[in-house]
């Protein structure tokens, strides 16, 4: 990727958080997941670009403040994602555990 300023890194988050939301908006997980990389990368190369003057300071707070609410309205729409997938695995637990010792108690000793 060329070298980008902090703004534009900010812009390039800001853009990905919209991808991932509508990503969550059509209940495309994987999608979502590889998103989600792309967007933890892009947010460590912050870390390595220099600070921002005024003007740009207003600039990014409009990003924040976008990356955030997408932020929220992403964590809205999986959650209940979340819950389902926490049943199934406390489903498929529960299973395992009474095919486990059903099976203790059917095996010749």
């Amino acid at each position: 990727m060329p070298h980008l300023t902090l703004l534009e890194r900010y812009q390039e988050i800001a853009d990905l958080s919209g991808q991932m939301l509508n990503k969550a908006q059509t209940q495309e997980w994987d999608e979502l997941v590889a998103l989600g990389a792309r967007y933890q990368a892009a947010v460590e190369r912050l870390k390595t670009l220099d600070p921002l003057d005024d003007d740009q300071k207003n600039a990014r707070r409009e990003l924040l403040t976008r990356i955030l609410d997408d932020d929220a309205r992403i964590r809205q729409l999986i959650s209940p994602e979340l819950e389902r997938l926490s049943h199934l695995l406390g489903t498929f637990k529960r299973q395992r555990t009474v095919l486990q010792a059903y099976y203790s108690t059917v095996r010749p000793h």
